[in-house]
Formats: structure tokens, C-alpha cells, sequence
């Protein structure tokens, strides 16, 4: 079953960067797809489209259709606070809040209205849990969130978002950062996750993506150039372009 729907869309921003243009893709509920290329191709916009933070930015003209179970992500009159909770996004460089690791996780659901201490703790613990961090944490859920490694700050992150239940995760490069050990950990956790969640991610590199797709997107120039499962990108992708960038004569 699709859960993401996007009929010929396409995005300029004023000052010309990272543009899209008729995208047509489909992405399948509970598994991960990937999307790949060269830096500047239009991942990132892709991504923040989905939960429109891309109202943000300075954007001459959008066409086109974003539908997510069948409901327009684009429609003006979409409640977007509601919408991202049902999207979550994790960006490249973990930004924990200046709180304990506890009010961290807690915090979209406080800010939500949830005042019920035993609501709040399970939420917290499963969140914790789902991404893989409640065993190093559990004993000190007070302690300032800043004081965890940078590999433990990502999947913190993770774990706030998680909190929400939203029913899909965006990922934009979540283990740029890290080293082999927390990266392996943050895939472990995708993986697992999957098996509730929708994910859109944009990996760090294509062994990555191969690592954990189920499928792949690859984007080059704004363009949509191939997109098919992981299995067929990886060994047989039918454009050129597509095996020149994973062979990496180019990227």
C-alpha cells in the first residue's frame, strides 16, 4: 500500500537553489526508502515538502500534488502542527533541547497538553525504548540531555519524535556525524522500526542506503532520475546515470 503519493510536483525557490521539478514518485507504507544522489540534487527540499517545512523558505512557485493517505499535504487550509505530528523529521546534527533527556522526549507531548505524570513516563520509556536508548539512559532520565555522547543526542532525537507516534519518520543524513558503532545502532533501530513506521531517509552515503533501503529514489538536478527496490537499483538500475553515481564516477 502506497502511504505517499506525488503527482508531477514540482518546487523553485526564489534564489534558484535546490529546485525540483515533476517528480512523480510512490512510496510504500512500512519500509524504507532512501533517497540518493549528489549533494544539492533535491533530497533535502523533497523531505522538508512532506511536512511543509519548506513554508519556511523563500518559495516562488509549487505545482503539483503531495498526498499523503490520500490527503493533500499542500492544501492550504491543512493543519500543519497536526501534520507534523503525523510526519516527524530528524535533521543531520542532533539538536537536543537544553533540558533533562526525560523533558526532552516529553516535550512535544507537554507542549501538546499531556499534564498526566504516568501518561507522560510510559510515553517517554517507550519512545526511549524504540530507539534503542532506554538502556543506557533508564537510571538517569534527569540528567541534562547534552551531557550524552553524539551518537546517544541522535537517537534522543529520534526518541522525541517517536514520542508523538507519529506515522512517518524523515531522516535527513541522521549519522553524518557519528561513528561506525552509533551509526550501526541508528540503522539497527530503523530497521526494527519500519515494522510500525513509514521512512523517508536520506542516508549519509549510498552503502548505507544499500545497507537498509527497501527502496532507493535516486535524484540528480532536481530531477527524479529511477526509482525501484533497493535490490534492482543496486545491481540492475536501468538508467545510466543511476550506475554511474552508485559506481561512483560521479557524486
Amino acid at each position: 500500500m502506497d502511504k505517499i503519493i506525488v503527482e508531477h510536483f514540482s518546487l523553485t525557490y526564489s534564489d534558484g537553489t535546490e529546485s525540483l521539478f515533476d517528480i512523480n514518485l510512490r512510496i510504500p507504507a512500512n519500509q524504507i526508502t532512501a533517497l540518493i544522489g549528489p549533494s544539492g540534487g533535491g533530497k533535502s527540499t523533497f523531505l522538508r515538502i512532506l511536512n511543509r517545512l519548506n513554508d519556511l523558505a523563500d518559495v516562488k512557485k509549487v505545482t503539483g500534488k503531495v498526498l499523503i493517505d490520500n490527503i493533500d499535504v499542500l492544501d492550504p487550509d491543512l493543519d500543519v502542527i497536526e501534520l507534523r505530528r503525523k510526519v516527524g523529521i530528524v535533521f543531520s546534527r542532533p539538536l537536543p533541547l537544553p533540558l533533562s533527556i526525560f523533558q526532552n522526549v516529553a516535550y512535544g507531548l507537554e507542549l501538546a497538553g499531556e499534564k498526566n505524570k504516568s501518561v507522560l513516563n510510559d510515553a517517554v520509556e517507550r519512545a526511549l525504548r524504540l530507539a534503542e536508548l532506554w538502556d543506557e539512559v533508564n537510571d538517569r532520565l534527569h540528567d541534562p540531555a547534552n551531557s550524552l555522547s553524539g551518537g546517544q543526542q541522535q537517537r534522543l532525537c529520534l526518541a522525541r519524535t517517536l514520542a508523538l507516534e507519529p506515522e512517518i519518520i524523515l531522516l535527513d543524513e541522521p549519522t553524518s556525524a557519528l561513528d561506525p558503532l552509533a551509526t550501526a545502532r541508528i540503522e539497527n533501530s530503523l530497521t526494527e522500526l519500519k515494522k510500525q513506521y513509514t521512512i523517508v531517509v536520506a542516508p549519509h552515503n549510498t552503502q548505507q542506503a544499500a545497507r537498509i533501503a527497501d527502496f532507493v529514489a535516486f535524484f540528480l538536478q532536481g530531477k527524479l532520475i529511477e526509482f525501484s527496490s533497493a535490490d534492482k537499483i543496486f545491481t540492475k538500475p536501468v538508467d545510466q546515470r543511476t550506475q554511474d553515481y552508485i559506481s561512483g564516477k560521479f557524486g
